[in-house]
């Protein structure tokens, strides 16, 4: 039978193997699905509340061994992932499951003698999840937790590279008593993924991943009459204003550009900077950069770990090298980071300058520690070159003035508009990406119109 590898970016070895669903068992979870969500829609929502609330409560009971795990799978340093369950986790559940009864409320419209009108915010039926590696938990809470308190069933495939992902919510879910069938997964290939999709019982596709993936998930979708949520790419900006505060902007700029070692869609990957504050900027950022260490993950001292697999390092390389050949100046010596090495996913941070947008590490998603900064002579200009993108995920400016923050932000394109904050997902906000970034939108009251339908009542009760 067909298996997938986890290969750890560790050391290389096999963290986990699992064998692909038979044929037989994608049938078999989808007749379980559709006919648990016909009885789990009927619960009330302050029950559907309590067994979130108790599967979060597993999470954070089991954080620092699904912390542990998440590194061996993914390479994130271990003195981070266990924050992943205890802060982003935590936060994003905990708050799509306080603000449901809101979400899914009936909208009631103006009264009208003899009537009764009202929309119904009925759940779609089953939904499909597609999340990705590199916040395995974060991404999938976006939709799985919200999809079951609105009643639906959920169906999650999860990365190859973090397939227990996958095992953890369901063990979370049995712990917290859902029934049976309301949640599974399914390990799956990509050809697999494209003809669950395609089947009749599945009412809404909510997918994580690349541009290309989105592409092919689109495709599949087109063949029916439903919709997908799609979270893609990104190659997130940042404007440091002549009036910012440099030694914040550093600070949380270099943590933005660097954290998860740069695999982070909303991580930021191109940075402008006033010319009157480029040359401190530029030298402080770099200074803070070298502080960075890179090595074992598993060692609690690490704070950069390897990248994903060394082909991810190979590509991020690449762009490193075309543009230094353009003409760009790479500030980070590699041999400041011992761990670094060719043919490896142990990749150092890089800061590049004298950079522009010819060269592909300014407009193409690079997925790692690298980053190019440019300096400007204006707001219009920073404007200009930061909607120079294929991408519109997130967009950050620093700066002490509030109204040209808002002034700014309404001329950029792009899904959230950050002041002096990057790299952070707010729940009360809608989550949501324009251009190649994506479609529709997780998180906040908003997040829940995707997961449901809505169902017109007109009753005249007086004849």
């Amino acid at each position: 039978m067909p298996t997938q590898k986890t290969i750890s970016p560790i050391d290389g070895s096999v963290y986990v193997e699992r064998t692909l669903a038979e044929p037989q068992e994608v049938e078999t979870a989808l007749v379980k699905a559709v006919a648990a969500q016909k009885e789990w829609r009927k619960i009330s929502l302050d029950e559907r509340e309590a067994i979130c609330r108790k599967a979060v409560e597993y999470f954070l009971n089991n954080a620092d061994e699904i912390g542990l795990e998440l590194t061996w799978q993914m390479g994130r340093p271990i003195r981070y992932t266990a924050n992943e369950i205890r802060k982003g986790f935590q936060e994003r559940a905990n708050y799509m499951i306080s603000i449901a009864s809101k979400a899914l409320a009936d909208v009631e419209v103006e009264e009208i003698s003899g009537f009764k009108r009202f929309i119904r915010r009925d759940p779609l039926g089953v939904v499909f999840v597609v999340a990705p590696w590199n916040y395995p938990y974060l991404t999938s809470v976006n939709s799985v937790i919200p999809a079951i308190m609105a009643g639906n069933a959920v169906i999650l495939k999860h990365a190859q590279q973090t397939p227990l992902c996958a095992e953890r919510y369901a063990a979370a879910f049995e712990y917290a008593g859902l029934p049976d069938g309301v949640f599974q997964y399914l390990h799956l290939s990509h050809d697999q993924v494209a003809q669950v999709i395609v089947d009749s019982r599945i009412d809404y596709v909510a997918f994580t991943g690349s541009v290309e993936g989105g592409h092919a998930v689109q495709k599949a979708i087109n063949e029916r009459f439903i919709i997908g949520g799609l979270e893609l790419g990104g190659k997130d900006p940042a404007y440091v204003r002549s009036d910012a505060n440099l030694a914040d902007a550093v600070e949380n700029l270099v943590d933005g550009s660097f954290f998860n070692s740069g695999q982070s869609c909303c991580g930021i990957e191109r940075i402008y900077v006033h010319k009157d504050v480029y040359d401190q900027f530029i030298a402080e950022f770099a200074a803070l950069t070298k502080t960075y260490t890179l090595g074992d993950p598993t060692n609690s001292e690490t704070t950069l770990g390897p990248m994903v697999r060394t082909s991810a390092a190979e590509f991020a390389q690449k762009q490193v090298e075309e543009a230094v050949a353009q003409g760009a100046e790479a500030l980070i010596d590699p041999k400041l980071f011992p761990a670094h090495q060719s043919g490896t996913p142990y990749f150092a941070p890089q800061v590049l300058v004298n950079v522009n947008h010819n060269m592909d590490v300014m407009t193409e998603e690079t997925f790692a520690p690298v980053v190019g900064i440019m300096p400007v002579e204006s707001d219009e200009e920073a404007i200009k070159l930061m909607n120079d993108s294929q991408y519109g995920l997130t967009a950050s400016i620093w700066t002490t003035d509030i109204d040209a923050a808002l002034a700014i932000g309404e001329q950029v394109e792009t899904g959230t508009w950050f002041m002096n904050r990057c790299d952070y997902l707010d729940p009360a906000l809608a989550w949501t990406g324009v251009k190649n970034s994506g479609r529709g939108c997780t998180l906040s009251t908003v997040g829940y119109e995707a997961l449901t339908r809505p169902k017109s009542f007109h009753l005249k009760i007086k004849a």
